[in-house]
């Protein structure tokens, strides 16, 4: 059966409403936000308006905040329940592993993709920047601080800093442990799955402002940084979208029809809903339950897809950890006038597909960037030149993140002969809403064997 919103199981006995989304559909409000922030943002910036910044700013910024609001025990919550799901699935193991290597391999194309075009197209050449305009950021990122980092020191510390390796890492303690510990375990399976529900309904209803929440972000950016800032790194940011773009619609479609032997524009079709809320939040932990749910519509079972996701959330970023720092490596090494060897492309190689868990799924790169420039030796006083850019950058690197993260599951559940291809071949692009859910919980729980 296919969960769409036009589909699902309504409750017996009560009429559907009416939604806003029947008649202005939710790419469509995305599409208005976007168009009217430039707008509103070319016009604070042309005329001088300080009120009207400051109000995009605002606007902006609580969209983020209440995104990072959730971040922490949806994080817990989501890898907690994620594992102890396995135990409904037969050789979990086997489908776990899977989707580990796919998101290596993923990784590797992103990353050779990206040196490419960071060989071919000199970024760095030309702009005008030197190694005055960059500064250190206020934190970075190393091998030592990623692995000392994992273990927290307390319990309370990593959700009051948001340090969302180290949740990631305590939720998996405790999944294994439940699962160690079997039925003894069962009440707080149940109340962590009942908690995740009501964290996943409340993200909800801030995913709905997700268009009020665009003409702040694309407005700010536009008025604070403008066009002149842009055109200095015109061709650093052609080459991330083109990047993206050869990842989003070229590698992620081959993968679809050679290896999954699917039809990859109904994978565009079902994955449409999070694809958008990804480059608007610029958050992959954000658009999660989203991310879910068209996954699961697309034909990946329950069971496995609410393993698959919230773990590819966090540490499955092709557009973040591999396609932006081999770029970013390149620009810097530019501008900095350092060379870099073949020994370089393969620590660059090395970094994205080891250490891409360090993004930790949260709005930027900032982290796995100084993790990149660390190893190679390069100044991190380069994270600065990229800073002011950013924000521009981090829609299109999230929406790769994003729609990498319902690939894997795709393509593991074809070729694990899991995958409902009915439902795949019937997703819909609408957008998930809380009948999905309804529908979600309805379907009978069918074995999941691999």
């Amino acid at each position: 059966m296919s969960v769409s919103a036009n589909s699902a199981i309504k409750p017996e006995g009560r009429k559907p409403r009416f939604r806003i989304s029947d008649k202005f559909p939710f790419w469509a409000q995305i599409i208005t936000g976007l168009v009217l922030g430039v707008l509103l943002g070319w016009l604070a910036r042309s005329q001088d308006i300080g009120w009207l910044k400051t109000t995009l700013e605002q606007v902006g910024g609580i969209f983020i905040q209440l995104l990072k609001l959730a971040v922490a025990p949806l994080v817990f919550f989501a890898i907690l329940v994620s594992i102890t799901n396995l135990r409904k699935v037969n050789n979990a193991a086997r489908l776990a592993s899977r989707t580990l290597l796919w998101f290596m391999i993923t990784s590797l194309i992103a990353v050779a993709i990206g040196l490419a075009i960071g060989l071919l197209t000199n970024p760095g050449a030309g702009t005008g920047l030197t190694p005055k305009d960059g500064k250190k950021p206020e934190g970075s990122g190393s091998w030592i601080d990623f692995l000392t980092g994992i273990v927290p020191t307390d319990v309370i510390t990593p959700f009051t800093e948001l340090n969302v390796l180290q949740i990631v890492f305590m939720a998996a303690v405790a999944g294994i442990a439940a699962l160690q510990l079997g039925e003894k375990a069962e009440p707080i399976l149940k109340l962590s799955a009942s908690v995740l529900e009501l964290l996943q309904k409340a993200l909800w209803w801030v995913i709905r402002l997700a268009p009020l929440g665009t003409v702040g972000l694309i407005g700010f950016a536009i008025a604070d940084y403008g066009w002149d800032l842009i055109s200095k790194y015109a061709t650093f940011t052609a080459d991330v979208y083109i990047g993206c773009a050869l990842v989003l619609f070229g590698v992620y479609p081959l993968l679809l029809v050679t290896v999954a032997k699917v039809n990859p524009l109904q994978f565009f079709k079902g994955a449409w809903p999070a694809i958008q809320l990804a480059f608007v939040s610029r958050s992959s932990v954000g658009t999660m339950p989203v991310t879910q749910r068209v996954t699961e519509r697309l034909g990946v079972p329950k069971e496995y897809a609410s393993f698959a996701v919230p773990f590819g959330a966090t540490t499955k970023m092709d557009g973040c950890a591999a396609i932006y720092p081999a770029l970013a490596a390149i620009f810097i090494a530019q501008i900095f006038d350092v060379q870099l060897g073949i020994q370089d492309y393969l620590l660059i190689a090395f970094v994205s597909v080891i250490g891409s868990a360090a993004t930790a799924g949260l709005t930027g790169a900032t982290v796995m960037l100084t993790l990149t420039l660390s190893t190679l030796g390069l100044p991190l006083e380069g994270v600065g030149l990229l800073m002011a850019i950013d924000p521009i950058l981090d829609m299109m690197r999230t929406a790769t993140n994003v729609a990498g993260q319902a690939l894997v599951p795709v393509v593991v559940a074809a070729r694990e002969k899991i995958l409902d291809h009915d439902a795949y071949n019937s997703a819909s692009s609408s957008p998930v809403d809380e009948y999905d859910v309804r529908e979600t919980e309805q379907k009978a729980a069918v074995p999941v064997t691999a």
